[in-house]
Parts: structure tokens; sequence; C-alpha cells
């Protein structure tokens, strides 16, 4: 048996597991490497580590004493909120609102206070998460930056351990490392010792996201992929991340991602977060196209016990429209999906959005270049109906040119498969907004706008 003086040396030599089930009837082996047996829960507390020691060595923090600030959508955090309480540092946690609520209780178990910012801003707003966590830790004294997406402590980590070990493990026999890309230090550091000896190196990404050639929208998959929100300038893709490293991208949506996350658990006893998911979906499509000489290893980054109110819980997977209710009627029963979604920018005069829809509810979105006929639903901003703003001019003509996103209504959003109990009875909570409409989802992307009268009834 193991012993070790401080729960920090037991960061790293995570195993490999070989998946059995999930993988049947393909003929390469697939191992995952299970970087939630670290002891913060996660693949991010290499990182953690890593850096620590490294703004101690060169002074940037204190050997004690000092207020460690990070940018984090939950696992980074933990990894150096673990690291804080063995040396003596603060931590605080800038994390946007969209991260599961045990990523937050958990930062706080471990001490660290936890800033919730809005997760779908521009980079360059003074909110956005990065933003926010430099300025607190600039006017801390003692504060000190984390900053994984820009701090090459981060691959370089995984290239000295991560990649060494899976070589290690597999005997040299290993040919094809999949992760996932959020930062990008995993993979870069990771792939980087691999492809050295030959190994080709596979992103998983979703769908929506920007790595792979998605449009940027947001996704339901946390801690991976790249959200870039449509008023951000210029490249803000974190430095760490070398696609020079990826030899090939395969882009998941977040319906398979979820869907593997909880095969994962049911036929494997593998509880992972989404990121993991992701990642096996990704490697299952690719050892569908490999054979028995090959071997390939998925980064499994961090536990599913992270996200038990979300990708784990039936009633959160149907309010977004990614799996079916047990029984009906469903929501798709009594408001069968429209022929397509009227869509008008914010921004938009209300003339122009008159000359463009005759008739009917509008969705007013956030203003995005995409070729997908659905929205994800954080980008519907609310609904307008042209009679209303027809009844508007005729009453104030002067207001032809309004911002439509002025007279927008907020509407509340149904998953399509969802009961139409289930979703009358949350329809009619304090908490939810009262309008004539409802965001009907699939895949969490809005797909119609409907009447909500049959559901209200």
């Amino acid at each position: 048996m193991t012993v070790h003086e401080s729960v920090l040396d037991a960061v790293g030599e995570t195993p490999l597991v070989r998946l059995v089930r999930v993988t049947s009837g393909l003929q390469p082996a697939v191992y995952g490497k299970v970087e939630f047996s670290n002891p913060g829960g996660s693949v991010k507390d290499r990182a953690a580590l890593a850096m620590v020691r490294e703004a101690e060595r060169t002074g940037a923090l204190p050997p004690t004493g000092g207020v460690i600030v990070e940018a984090t959508s939950g696992n980074t955090g933990v990894g150096l909120a673990m690291v804080a309480a063995q040396h003596g540092h603060r931590a605080v946690c800038v994390v946007p609102n969209t991260i599961a609520r045990e990523k937050v209780t958990l930062l706080q178990a471990y001490g660290a206070e936890v800033v919730q910012t809005i997760g779908t801003l521009p980079r360059e707003h003074p909110d956005h998460v990065k933003n926010l966590a430099a300025s607190i830790a600039a006017r801390t004294p003692g504060g000190w930056y984390a900053n994984q997406y820009d701090n090459p402590a981060n691959p370089l980590v995984h290239e000295l351990t991560t990649g060494p070990e899976i070589w290690t493990q597999t005997g040299g026999r290993v040919t094809h490392l999949v992760a996932g890309i959020g930062t990008g230090g995993t993979i870069t550091g990771t792939g980087r010792f691999l492809s050295r000896h030959g190994v080709t190196v596979v992103g998983a990404d979703p769908e929506a996201s920007v790595y792979g050639g998605g449009d940027g929208s947001p996704y339901y998959v946390e801690s991976v992929g790249h959200y870039r929100h449509p008023a951000t300038v210029g490249e803000d893709s974190p430095d760490v991340y070398d696609p020079a490293v990826v030899d090939r991208i395969i882009r998941v949506p977040d319906r398979e991602s979820l869907g593997v996350t909880r095969a994962l658990a049911r036929e494997e006893g593998l509880l992972v977060g989404g990121s993991s998911g992701c990642a096996v979906a990704a490697a299952l499509r690719l050892a569908a196209e490999l054979g028995p000489d090959d071997l390939v290893v998925v980064v499994l980054p961090d536990s599913g016990r992270n996200y038990l109110s979300k990708y784990f819980d039936d009633g959160w997977m149907t309010r977004f429209g990614f799996q079916d209710a047990a029984a009906g009627p469903r929501v798709r029963d009594v408001l069968p999906p429209a022929d397509g979604l009227a869509v008008a920018p914010a921004g938009a005069p209300v003339s122009e959005v008159l000359r463009a829809h005759r008739a009917g509810p509008v969705a007013v979105i956030v203003p995005r270049e995409s070729g997908d006929p659905t929205r994800s639903a954080p980008e519907v901003l609310g609904v307008v109906t042209v009679e209303a703003l027809r009844a508007l001019l005729d009453a104030e003509p002067g207001r032809a040119d309004d911002d439509v996103a002025r007279h927008a209504v907020r509407a509340p959003a149904v998953g399509a498969g969802e009961a139409v109990a289930a979703a009358a009875t949350r329809l009619g909570a304090v908490d939810e907004p009262a309008g004539e409409h409802v965001l009907l989802l699939v895949d969490g992307r809005v797909v119609a706008v409907r009447p909500a009268a049959p559901l209200r009834g």
C-alpha cells in the first residue's frame, strides 16, 4: 500500500481502465485514463499543483499566506483550493453562472470564496470570467492570478507526467490518444509527449465549439470546448492550446455526449462527467475505423458526482430536450413543432422585422452568423409577435426604429419530450416567466415558439 505525507503526493499516477461493454463490436482495445481518481476529483489537480509550485518558485506567490485567484468552470478551482489548503493560501474562484451547483458547493467545501458571473459575456467585458478574476487578483494584496488558459505550467505538467504514464502503462502499445479540448493544456502536453512516439492525437469537441469549427454558441457539456460570444473581437483561444499537436478533431453533439456519459455509469460502472462522455463518444467513433492492433486511450477528466443535478437527473434531461419522459403525454403531443423558427436579431429595427415576417411569434436572438435553423436556448432573448409590433406602430408610428429587443417578452422553455404534467407544473412556478408563448427545445436548442395555453390549462 502506498503511504503519502500529503494529499498532494497522491496527484497523478492514475489508472487505466479498459472499456468493455460500450465498445462491444469494436476491434481495438479502448482504455480510459481515470483522472477523477486524483484527490481533488479531476485531471485539473495536475495543473493546479504545477502552477502553484511554479508560482512559489518564481516568487509570484509567497510560500504561504497568498491569495490564489482563478477563472474556472470548477475543476481547476477545486484543485487550486486543495493546494491552497495544504500551502496555507486563500483561494478565490470566479465561475460562470452556468456550471452545475455541485461544483459551487464543492469549491466552498474546500474553503474557496466563489464569485459567480454571467457565463455568456464577450471576452472584452469587464465581468467576463477571465477579466474579473484578473482584476480581483490585481486589487487583492498577495493576489496571484493562476490563469490556467495561458500558464505554460498547465501543458508542461501533462508532458512530464500524463503522457509518460500512458506510454508506460500500455507498454508503448498506445496508438491513439483521445482527449477533450478545454483550456487545451491536457491534450497539448499529453499529446506533445505521445506524438514523439508516433501516437495519433485526436481532440473531442462539442459540436458548437469553435475548436472543431462550430459557431461558438452555448452548449451543455461542461469543462470542454470553447464558447465564443459573437461580440468578442479578435482571437481568444487559450495560449496553452497548441492546435499543431492535434492530428484530428471529432465533433460530438451534446445528445451523444450525454447519452454516452449515462451509459458509462450504467454499463461500465464509471460515473463520469459530460466531458468524459464527449471524449468517449469520439473514441468510439474513432475505434470504429481502427483494427485489432490499435490501442486507444481516452482521458476521463472528472467525476459524474459533480453533475448529479444535470446529466444524471431525468428531469433536467427532459426539460432541455435531451431525452423523453418515461410516460406521456409529452409536450410534442400537444405542441407539435412548427415549420421552422422565425427569428429576429437583437438590434434590428421594428420596421425591419415587420418587413421580414408577416404573422405569428418571432424569437429575438443574440445576433450570430449561423446556418443552423435552431438557436441555443441561452441566446434566445425573448419573443415578440408581428401583431403586437403592428399595433405598436399603429399607436406610435415614431417607434419604427426601436430595437426589437425592447419589445421582446421573456418566454419559458420546455423540452419536446418533457411530460405535459411536469411542464405545466413548472410553468406555474413563481420563478418562471409568464407569457403567451413557450420555447420548444430539442437537444437544448429552440426549434419552435409555440402557444403556452395548452400547457397552462
